[in-house]
């Protein structure tokens, strides 16, 4: 019996350990230090009806193939109440062009309009279950999770793209209606752990 409740204990931890956000989920806020030196949640957008929420980075070159359309997004969207959150999940130690001061750089020579924050300790992106950069997450303005994948369908080129997942998946909550579908593939470089 107690060989069995051992298991049963591990199985546990080993579950909660694991778990991470699905469709339906709400998810936790977090606070992450910005590029421009501030702390930023979703607590931050108070007026926000949703939040687009994108594990992205600046060696990766899928991260760089969809920077100017995350610019895009985010100023398409924020007037609209959809801004963008970028957080960068690299451990800087195991990737080094992903380092903070990194980061401001490439935040001021793209001229982001958006929060790019660092997952310091990689902390936020197992909760979500964020697997590539860029890998992206919609959260509605209850905190529920719900699209999660890729911004569209071609890497390579905005115009090739005939599919545009996350701009739909907006649209559909903007209509009141649930996304479909709900989740895609996430294409990017893996994200850099140290564990």
């Amino acid at each position: 019996m107690k060989y069995i409740l051992t298991a049963l204990l591990i199985l546990t931890l080993i579950f909660t350990v694991s778990a991470q956000y699905e469709i339906g989920d709400v998810v936790d806020d977090f606070s992450l230090k910005s590029t421009d030196g501030e702390m930023v949640s979703m607590a931050n957008y108070p007026d926000a009806k949703g939040y687009i929420i994108i594990f992205t980075c600046n060696h990766c070159p899928y991260a760089i193939a969809y920077e100017d359309r995350i610019i895009e997004l985010h100023n398409e969207w924020a007037p609209k109440g959809y801004p963008v959150i970028a957080i960068n999940p690299n451990d800087p130690d195991v990737q080094p062009d992903d380092s903070f001061e990194k980061m401001k750089e490439r935040a001021s020579e793209k001229n982001f309009p958006f929060k790019y924050v660092l997952d310091k300790g990689q902390k936020v992106y197992p909760k979500f279950g964020a697997e590539r950069t860029p890998h992206v997450f919609l959260v509605d303005e209850n905190s529920i999770l719900r699209y999660i994948g890729a911004i569209d369908n071609n890497y390579k080129s905005a115009e090739a793209a005939d599919e545009h997942y996350l701009r739909d998946a907006i649209s559909a909550l903007e209509a009141g209606k649930d996304p479909n579908p709900a989740m895609t593939k996430a294409i990017g470089c893996t994200i850099k752990t140290a564990k």
